[in-house]
C-alpha cells in the first residue's frame, strides 16, 4: 500500500488516503508542536507522496495549524482533501463561542475559511458532542452548509454510538446532508471503540478515522514505568508531550504492558514500534485511515513506513492477546453458545464480512 493507494471515505465517493496528516502538531503556540519551517517539510513530504487527506480543527494551536495548513495548501488546493472541525469554545467565557449549536457552527466555519484561506471545506466534523444541542439542529445547520457549497462533506467525532446512528438515520429520512466520516480515539491501547462504534459506522456508512493510533506516543516506547509518576496530569494540551499523554489518560501500566509487546513484535520484524502500531489499525476493515501526527520529517517518515508492515498470524495474536477487550453485553452474551443454539438451531451460520 502506498499514500496513493486511495480508498473511499464511507459511503461518499471522495477518494482519501490511507493515511491522513495530522496538523495538531503545526505551531509551537502549545509548547510542542513544530515551527513553520518543519511544518512545511511535513506537508510537502506528506503531499508530494500523493497524500490528500490532511486533518485540522478551528482551535489547534490556537488556530495556528488552520494557518499554517491554507498557506502549505495555496498551489495545491484542489488536489487535496482538507478536513477541520468545529465545537472547541474560540473566547473563554463567552458561552455561545463554542459547542455544537449552529451560531458556534457557522462562527466557526466563517473563521476557518479565512484562515484557511479557502471557498470550502471539504470535511467538516462535529469536534465532540456537547449534550446539550438538539440533533436536528447539528443537522440541519451540516446541510445548511453542504448546500451553500461551504461545506462538502459532513462528519462526527467523539460522540456515543447511539446518538451518531440516531443522527444518521434522521439525516436519511429527511433528506439531509449524510454523516461520511467517524472520528474516534483507536489503538492497541484504545481498543473499546471495537464494541459499537467501529461496527455501527460500517452498518451506517460512515469510515472510520482514528485519531491517536500511536496512545499519544505511548506506543513508540519513549516512555518507561518511570513516567507513570506523572501526578495525572494537568488537563491542559499545553506545556509538553508528556502532560498531554497523562491528562488524557494515556499513559498507564497496562498501556506501557502494551508497548512492550509492540516493541518486541517490531524488533522480530525488523520495524518500529510506530510502524507496528499504526499498521495495525489498519487491520479492521472499518478504518479508512488513521491519523499520523508528526512533529518532525523524521517523525513522518517513520510513520509512513506502516503502509509496509505485514503481520503473521502470531505477530497479530501477540498485540491482540496483549490488548484484549471485554466487549461486554449484550456482544459476549450473544457469541455464547447457549444464546447461539437457541436462535440458530444448531445450524452453523457464517457471520457477514
Amino acid at each position: 500500500m502506498e499514500l496513493d493507494t486511495y480508498r473511499l471515505l464511507g459511503r461518499s465517493g471522495l477518494r482519501v488516503s490511507p493515511l491522513s496528516l495530522g496538523t495538531m502538531t503545526f505551531g509551537t503556540d502549545w509548547g510542542w508542536g513544530a515551527d513553520e519551517a518543519e511544518s512545511r517539510r511535513i506537508f510537502d513530504a506528506y503531499v508530494d507522496r500523493g497524500g490528500n487527506f490532511v486533518d485540522t480543527a478551528s482551535q489547534y494551536t490556537g488556530g495556528t495549524s488552520e494557518r499554517l495548513v491554507g498557506r502549505f495548501a495555496k498551489d495545491r488546493r484542489d488536489r487535496l482533501v482538507l478536513a477541520t472541525k468545529y465545537s472547541m469554545a474560540s473566547r473563554p467565557g463567552d458561552p455561545n463561542s463554542g459547542g455544537n449549536h449552529r451560531k458556534s457552527m457557522v462562527n466557526s466555519v466563517e473563521q476557518s475559511l479565512r484562515r484557511l484561506d479557502t471557498d470550502y471545506i471539504d470535511l467538516l466534523y462535529l469536534h465532540a458532542w456537547d449534550f446539550t444541542t438538539p440533533v436536528e439542529e447539528v443537522l440541519r445547520g451540516l446541510d445548511d452548509l453542504v448546500r451553500s457549497g461551504k461545506v462538502l462533506y459532513a462528519g462526527i467525532s467523539d460522540t456515543p454510538a447511539w446518538q451518531v446512528s440516531r443522527m444518521q438515520a434522521i439525516a436519511d429520512l429527511r433528506g439531509w446532508a449524510p454523516l461520511v466520516a467517524l472520528q474516534v480515539e483507536y489503538s492497541l491501547a484504545q481498543r473499546t471503540t471495537e464494541r459499537d462504534l467501529i461496527p455501527m459506522a460500517r452498518e451506517m456508512g460512515l469510515g472510520v478515522v482514528p485519531w491517536s493510533p500511536l496512545a499519544s506516543g505511548v506506543l513508540t516506547g519513549k516512555y518507561t514505568r518511570a513516567d507513570l509518576d506523572h501526578g495525572g496530569g494537568e488537563g491542559e494540551v499545553t506545556g509538553t508531550r508528556k502532560n498531554v499523554a497523562a491528562a488524557n489518560g494515556a499513559l498507564t501500566e497496562h498501556a506501557l504492558d502494551i508497548a512492550d509487546t509492540v516493541r518486541d513484535v517490531a524488533a522480530e520484524m525488523g520495524r518500529t514500534p510506530s510502524q507496528v502500531a499504526i499498521a495495525w489499525t489498519l487491520l479492521n476493515p472499518g478504518v479508512t485511515a488513521p491519523i499520523i501526527g508528526a512533529r518532525t520529517l523524521a517523525q513522518l517518515e517513520d510513520n509512513l513506513g506502516a503502509l509496509e508492515v505485514t503481520f503473521t498470524d502470531d505477530q497479530r495474536a501477540a498485540l491482540e492477546k496483549v490488548s484484549e477487550i471485554e466487549l461486554g453485553f449484550p456482544h459476549d452474551f450473544l457469541n455464547m453458545p447457549m444464546p447461539r443454539g437457541v436462535i440458530f438451531g444448531g445450524a452453523r451460520i457464517e457471520p457477514r464480512a
